[in-house]
Order: structure tokens, then sequence, then C-alpha cells
């Protein structure tokens, strides 16, 4: 079970993009940065979040990209971006992982654990077993358990799943209030 007070600078969090950092586009894809839009509070849990977690790292699942409905540089530029929008909030990301593939079996796309595998390869100092996913899907949920981590599901775009449920340890309704709780 996940303890909130048990977290010190061990620990990584883990976050998905669209639903949890940005407002999610409904039935779509953020093709430019010009369609990015923060959620309230989202600027301010970073900075906060950036102060007890020594490692944040976004991983997100980018079909639109796969499908050919945007490029690489479109996508860079939006996690340029909201990278530099982050760090001017007070806050940071410390590395982005995506997956472009369109094959749900493809090893990097959630809830396949490629992507934190990786972002374990590039930063070993990474422990799984001291690591926290947040996002607003099962997908999400799934990547983070199918990786040994702790799980947080924002109800952001989906009503809240009632608790006990084996892929979800806890559930806030942003990050805001997420990164609040870890302030208390």
């Amino acid at each position: 079970m996940l303890d909130l007070r048990e977290i010190d600078s061990r620990w990584t969090l883990f976050l998905d993009r669209d639903g949890v950092i940005n407002v999610e586009k409904d039935q779509s894809y953020i093709f430019h940065y010009g369609e990015f839009v923060f959620y309230e509070g989202g600027l301010e849990a970073l900075s906060l979040l950036s102060k007890i977690f020594p490692r944040i790292v976004v991983v997100t699942n980018q079909k639109g990209v796969g499908k050919g409905l945007m490029t690489i540089a479109a996508l860079t530029d939006i996690h340029e971006k909201m990278t530099a929008a982050v760090v001017a909030g007070g806050g940071r990301i410390d590395a982005i992982y995506y997956c472009d593939a369109l094959s749900d079996d493809h090893p990097h796309r959630k809830p396949n654990p490629g992507m934190a595998f990786a972002a374990q390869q590039d930063l070993p100092e990474i422990d799984l077993s001291r690591s926290i996913m947040v996002g607003n899907n099962i997908s999400d949920m799934e990547f983070g358990k199918n990786a040994g981590m702790y799980t947080v599901f924002l109800s952001t775009t989906s009503p809240a799943p009632t608790l006990p449920h084996p892929s979800i340890d806890m559930i806030f309704s942003n990050l805001y209030d997420f990164a609040k709780a870890l302030h208390l």
C-alpha cells in the first residue's frame, strides 16, 4: 500500500501527459502547442512535485504520430514548449518518453512497461519499486503495475473507479490535488 509520508529523495514520479498535465482533446490528439492547455493548477502542481521528487518522467502514448496525423518534429516542439513553461513555473521535467507505435503489442506502448524500462536504463538511479505512475486511464495504471510501481489515478477524464482496484493504489481528482496531498 502506498503511504505518501514515505516518499523521499529515492522516489521517482512518472506522469502521463494528456489528461494529467494538459487538457485531453476528446477523441483526438494535440497536434501543435497552440492546442496544448495546462490544467488549472497544473504548473503549480509540477512546481510542488519538483520539490519532492528528484526525478520526474513523462511517459505518453502518441498514436497520432504513428498514424501520420502529426510529425515527430511537431511532438518535439510540444514537449520543448511544455517543458519550458514548466521550468518557467518553477517546476521541471527530467525526461520524456513517447511511443508512436500503432500496435498495442509494442513493448513501449502502455500498458506495456517498455518506457519505464527505457527510463530506468537512461537514469539508473530509478528504483521502480519506489516510483509512482500518475495517469487518467486504466492503461496508465496497468503500465505502472507492469513495471512494479505504485499508481495514482486522476479522474480528470473518466469517473474514478471504486477502490480497492487491482491496478490503482490511490485516486485524486487532478494533479494539483495529488501534489497538495504530498505537502500535508
